[in-house]
């Protein structure tokens, strides 16, 4: 499984941004979807997830009320709808991918950066 994740930039606190995750190669096999985030000098902390064949989602605390995760099955797609952005979301953001019969956060694509201004 291949992911590719995009969708950051450069926001003001309260904005809104979508990031984007798109998954491919053996997609067929993915059981759970998730967002990660890592500040700078931080370790690296999960923000939510969604099940791909289903509707479950568990969310961070930080990110409950403001964050929204989605995905399109048929674009082999998930989203991150960030809004009421805060300068303490600014981190880089990744995508990970679970595939059945493990349950370890085993794929992982490339950050986005996403950085929040006060």
């Amino acid at each position: 499984v291949q992911l590719q994740a995009s969708g950051g930039g450069l926001m003001q606190a309260g904005g809104s941004l979508r990031l984007s995750c798109v998954a491919s190669g053996r997609t067929l096999s993915i059981d759970n979807m998730g967002w990660f985030r890592q500040a700078p000098g931080k370790e690296r902390e999960f923000v939510a997830s969604i099940r791909w064949n289903g509707y479950n989602t568990n969310y961070a605390d930080s990110a409950k009320g403001r964050f929204g995760i989605s995905r399109d099955n048929a674009k082999n797609t998930v989203y991150l709808a960030m809004d009421s952005l805060k300068p303490e979301d600014t981190a880089v953001y990744y995508c990970a991918a679970k595939v059945q019969f493990n349950n370890t956060w085993a794929y992982w694509g490339r950050g986005t950066q996403v950085t929040v201004s006060s």
